[in-house]
C-alpha cells in the first residue's frame, strides 16, 4: 500500500477517503480496511441517529451483510414476504415478494457497521464535514474542518444531496423543480398492530406512504410528497397528513390507531430521482449520490449495499496497480449499468403512475387482474444474492 506520512508538508495522505457514512460508505469502508488499505471516513453526524430511509433490506442482500461481520441471525429480523399496495379511493392489490426482504432501523444498521468499520481499522470522523475534494496530479485533496489530507482514492457516499454537488454544479443540482427533483421525505416510528410479514405502500395526491416493521416490534413509517403539497397546507406536516393522507382509508385508520414513538418527524427536503454521474472530478459516487430508486420500487438500501461492493471490486484492482485508473472508472461505470440502470428506468416509470389521484387510482384497478404483470415490475427492482 502506499500510506504515508508526507514529511515535507506534515499531510497524512491515504488509499481511500470515503465522504459519508450510510450504508455504502460504511460496508465500502469495511471491505476495503479488511484488505490492507488505510481507510478515512467523514460522516457529518454523530451515530446511532435516525435517517429519513423506508428501511426495508431485499434479502439479495443477506449474504454480503453477513460478511461484513454484521449478525442478523441473532437479531430477530422480521422477514417480509408480501407487498400491499393501495389506492387513495381504498383499492388494494395484494402480492407475494418473489424473492423477499427483512426489516431493520437505519438507527440500529448505520451504528452497526459503523463499530465493524472501527473494528477493521478505519478512522471515522463523526461530526465532521467535507466542505470540497479536488483531484489533481493524480491524487485527491479533501478539505475538511480547515484540515486537508491527501488521497489515491475518493469516493462520495453522502446521500441524496450535499454540498458537494451544489459546489461542484452537479446537472441534477441545476434542474428546475418537477416531478422527479422536488420531494420531501418523513419518517416516524410507531407501534400499531400490522402483520410482521408485510410491506405497505400506500397511495394519495402526489406521494406515497410505506409502512414495514423493522427489528424491536416497531414499524417504519416513511412517507414521500412534494414540496408543493406541504406548502398548500402551511407547511405543516400535521394538516398535510390530515389533509392528503387521510384521504386514503387505511392511512387516516393507521395513524389514528397507532402509538407514535418520535416527538416529532425525521425530515428530508429536496430529495432528487433524476440522473445522476457514478464517476464526478475522478471521485466513485455510490448509494445515493449516484442515483436513488424511487422509495414505491422500495429496494434502495439493497442497492447502495451491492453498489459498494462492485466499487470496492474496481478500486482494488486499481491500487494494486493492475488497471489504470481510465479502466477503473470505466469497469466501475459499465458494472453499476448493468446491475441497477433496469431498476432504476422501472422506478422511474413506476413513479410515473403515480403521480396524480386519478392516474394512481386506474392504475391499480388496471393491474390488479395481472398478478404475473405485478410480478414482473418486482423482479425488475429487485437484484440477486451477490
Amino acid at each position: 500500500m502506499t500510506s504515508v506520512e508526507t514529511s515535507q508538508t506534515n499531510t497524512t495522505t491515504y488509499d481511500i477517503a470515503i465522504v459519508g457514512g450510510g450504508l455504502a460508505g460504511l460496508s465500502l469502508s469495511i471491505q476495503a480496511a479488511r484488505a490492507g488499505y488505510k481507510v478515512i471516513l467523514f460522516e457529518k453526524e454523530t451515530y446511532p441517529f435516525h435517517r429519513v430511509c423506508g428501511e426495508y433490506i431485499s434479502l439479495e442482500s443477506w449474504p454480503f451483510l453477513e460478511s461484513l461481520g454484521l449478525r442478523l441471525k441473532e437479531m430477530d429480523l422480521p422477514i417480509i414476504k408480501k407487498l400491499i399496495v393501495t389506492s387513495p379511493d381504498g383499492r388494494s392489490i395484494e402480492e407475494p415478494l418473489p424473492l423477499g426482504g427483512f426489516g431493520i432501523s437505519r438507527y440500529a444498521i448505520d451504528f452497526e457497521l459503523s463499530k465493524l468499520a472501527r473494528e477493521a481499522g478505519v478512522l471515522l470522523l463523526e461530526n465532521t464535514k467535507v466542505t470540497d475534494v479536488v483531484f489533481e496530479n493524480g491524487s485527491f485533496c479533501v478539505k475538511y474542518n480547515n484540515e486537508e489530507l491527501l488521497c489515491q482514492m475518493a469516493v462520495g457516499s453522502y446521500g441524496k444531496r450535499s454540498n458537494l454537488d451544489v459546489k461542484w454544479k452537479r446537472p441534477f443540482i441545476r434542474q428546475k423543480p418537477n416531478k422527479l427533483n422536488n420531494y420531501i421525505g418523513v419518517k416516524y416510528h410507531i407501534e400499531t398492530d400490522f402483520p410482521a410479514d408485510t410491506i405497505a405502500l400506500h397511495n394519495y395526491k402526489n406521494g406515497y406512504c410505506g409502512m414495514s416493521r423493522v427489528e424491536g416490534n416497531k414499524y417504519c413509517l416513511c412517507y414521500l410528497t412534494t414540496a408543493a403539497n406541504l406548502q398548500e397546507n402551511d407547511n405543516s406536516f400535521g394538516k398535510l397528513e390530515q389533509n392528503v393522507l387521510f384521504e386514503n382509508p387505511y392511512l387516516k385508520q393507521i395513524f389514528s390507531t397507532s402509538r407514535f414513538l418520535f416527538s416529532s418527524p425525521v425530515t428530508i427536503s429536496q430529495i432528487s430521482f433524476e440522473k445522476k454521474s457514478l464517476i464526478e472530478n475522478h471521485v466513485f459516487m455510490v448509494g445515493d449520490a449516484c442515483g436513488m430508486i424511487t422509495p414505491l420500487c422500495g429496494n434502495g438500501m439493497s442497492m447502495a449495499l451491492h453498489a459498494s461492493k462492485t466499487a470496492f471490486e474496481n478500486i482494488d484492482q486499481f491500487l494494486q496497480g493492475k488497471i489504470s485508473r481510465d479502466r477503473m472508472e470505466r469497469q466501475y461505470i459499465g458494472t453499476w449499468n448493468k446491475h441497477f440502470s433496469t431498476r432504476l428506468k422501472t422506478g422511474r416509470f413506476i413513479q410515473s403512475m403515480f403521480g396524480k389521484e386519478w392516474m394512481t387510482n386506474a392504475f391499480i384497478r388496471t393491474i390488479k387482474p395481472f398478478p404475473k404483470f405485478i410480478g414482473y415490475l418486482i423482479r425488475q427492482t429487485h437484484g440477486k444474492p451477490y
